[in-house]
């Protein structure tokens, strides 16, 4: 699968003029429900069609934007977009975790339920390399009122440090668990939202569910299960202390369904109840 997006990025390189707009997200403002905000860096490059996302902009405005063909958006950590998927488009998403970078290609056509192709794959990183000054330049760059070209500069730069990621010699079996463990991870912490599953992962990465609890058992110590609230919990305390939303309405963006099982679960895991962590961390 590396192969794939390899040779994607390779040709985005390869056309690197065609790179023309980029836009960037925010968060001051409170995001929609069913937006995607995690705590690292993503980058959407889109390869075909037209993608429609709602994104807050530099002016703190919260805006329709319609990417096409050879136009990105970057969202910096804690930032957010919620794409429409009401149009035909393939995109290519690159997740930037601390331990891991994601690859996803997803392919839709206008009026039809679902993808009709979904790619995945995960590499393993580390802290210190180049990759972590590139993002950290182009978060800064997010910041400056004046966008100069020097975006695209970084934006290819970041391409082709991810193309030379990919460009490894075949990985043994315990570096492909390891890796489908981090692409699992990554996987949580962008979906934990949706109303995600032991079987729908399964079936997301191609295995059987047994072998998802074996493998995440193995690499994580600790249960899928355990991972997915630990995310969700996670993410309910920045909501706390970033926006003045209500519980149950933090709840159901967690991704919990009840919202007293919430309650329960966030007492058991953090000594205190969403209001008191509220009332000792609100940053509002």
């Amino acid at each position: 699968m590396s192969d794939t997006f390899y040779n994607l990025i390779d040709t985005l390189l390869s056309e690197a003029e065609e790179i023309d707009n980029i836009f960037f997200a925010y968060d001051t403002q409170t995001p929609p429900q069913f937006s995607y905000q995690v705590n690292f860096s993503r980058l959407e490059l889109v390869i075909s069609g037209t993608y429609k996302n709602i994104i807050e902009d530099k002016q703190k405005n919260i805006v329709e934007v319609i990417l096409h063909a050879g136009e990105v958006l970057y969202i910096p950590p804690n930032c957010w977009n919620k794409p429409a998927w009401d149009s035909s488009c393939s995109v290519l998403s690159i997740l930037f975790g601390k331990r891991q970078v994601g690859f996803s290609l997803v392919s839709k056509n206008k009026n039809e339920k679902g993808f009709y192709d979904v790619q995945k794959d995960s590499i393993q990183t580390r802290v210190g390399h180049s990759l972590d000054y590139i993002l950290a330049a182009i978060n800064i760059l997010a910041k400056e009122k004046n966008i100069q070209s020097i975006d695209k500069h970084l934006i290819l730069a970041l391409l082709s440090y991810c193309q030379s990621m990919l460009f490894t010699p075949k990985r043994d079996v315990k570096k492909r668990s390891e890796d489908l463990y981090q692409g699992i991870c990554v996987y949580v912490q962008e979906n934990f939202h949706q109303p995600i599953t032991r079987s729908s992962i399964a079936k997301n990465f191609n295995i059987s569910a047994n072998h998802l609890s074996r493998l995440f058992k193995k690499q994580g110590y600790i249960t899928l299960i355990d991972y997915i609230v630990w995310v969700r919990i996670d993410r309910a305390k920045f909501m706390l202390k970033k926006y003045s939303l209500r519980l149950n309405e933090i709840s159901t963006r967690c991704g919990f369904k009840d919202a007293n099982y919430f309650l329960r679960v966030f007492k058991n895991k953090t000594g205190y109840t969403p209001s008191e962590y509220r009332s000792l961390h609100h940053l509002i």
